[in-house]
């Protein structure tokens, strides 16, 4: 009795440790009754009978990154192209998971290489460096489509590396120096350009500025010569009104007179000095002569 009374014992704690079960989070075990899919339990405290369901497959939900290995592509223009890259995926149904395919990560993994050389093949070389984010969608596309019968989402695809054979790498890099060089040359020669531009540009500047100041100056000694002139006849109108002005008063006419009998005096006295023969008037008539003549024009200029 004691015998049968262990055996039970040790039955029943067998029975219940495979009867609990604890899911972790972010998990989904797949239960299968009497071989055949029952349920999918979800994180926590979880039950199955022994010996009638069994837990046949265990999935993690998290996101998944998974290696494509690298591979030899042909572009549209028939070059060898080495492209590898890595896949980013989540489970979605456990179900379709554990029954969908019978390795679905493999099926993915040989679904991103077949996909992954059809897009590239439909690409010149240098389209498949520029075009890297339409390789990736496309990719991604695909395998989202087929991925939804195993009961995966596909993330994301990402190209690590694409490696052209060493000889059309050689050919890119020499282009490449060819085109900076090409450049260098166009941008030495517009700078060149623009230098004789502003060159000639300032020297026109100047020259319009030299002549501008020489065109101001000359008007500015015009307007000086005039202004001079100007004031020069304005001095001496204003001396003749004022000589006129004096002689229209008393005893004005004989200091008129006597200042040209002065002056008369003085240019014969000059003449005598200058020369060695001495000049006297023929008969002192002359002299009263001369100052009639001129107090005639002095009064005309007066009434003038």
């Amino acid at each position: 009795m004691e015998i049968i009374g262990i055996v039970l014992l040790v039955g029943t704690v067998i029975f219940v440790f495979r009867a609990i079960n604890i899911v972790p989070q972010q998990h989904a075990w797949v239960v299968e009754h009497l071989g055949r899919y029952d349920r999918t339990l979800v994180p926590g405290l979880r039950f199955v009978i022994p010996f009638v369901e069994r837990v046949a497959y265990k999935h993690s939900l998290k996101e998944i990154p998974l290696d494509v290995p690298s591979q030899v592509c042909i572009t549209k223009d028939n070059t060898q192209l080495t492209v590898d890259g890595i896949l980013y995926f989540q489970v979605t149904d456990a179900m379709r998971a554990s029954y969908g395919a019978s390795n679905y990560i493999i099926a993915i993994t040989q679904l991103a290489q077949t996909t992954l050389r059809s897009v590239i093949g439909k690409m010149e070389l240098d389209k498949t460096f520029e075009e890297r984010t339409s390789i990736n969608t496309a990719v991604v596309n695909a395998l989202d489509e087929a991925a939804l019968n195993w009961g995966v989402k596909v993330l994301r695809y990402e190209i690590k590396d694409l490696t052209p054979p060493a000889a059309i790498l050689h050919s890119m890099q020499a282009q490449i120096t060819a085109e900076r060089e090409k450049r260098a040359l166009i941008a030495a020669s517009e700078g060149r350009r623009q230098e004789q531009i502003n060159i000639a540009t300032g020297e026109r500047e100047a020259f319009i500025a030299r002549s501008e100041g020489e065109k101001q100056a000359e008007i500015n000694k015009a307007q000086g010569e005039a202004a001079a002139i100007t004031a020069v006849a304005d001095a001496t109108a204003d001396a003749i009104r004022k000589i006129a002005s004096a002689i229209q008063q008393p005893g004005g006419e004989q200091a008129v007179q006597l200042k040209v009998a002065e002056r008369a005096v003085d240019a014969y006295q000059h003449l005598a000095r200058t020369n060695n023969t001495m000049i006297v008037p023929g008969h002192l008539g002359e002299v009263a002569t001369l100052i009639g003549t001129a107090m005639t024009l002095m009064k005309g200029t007066a009434k003038g």
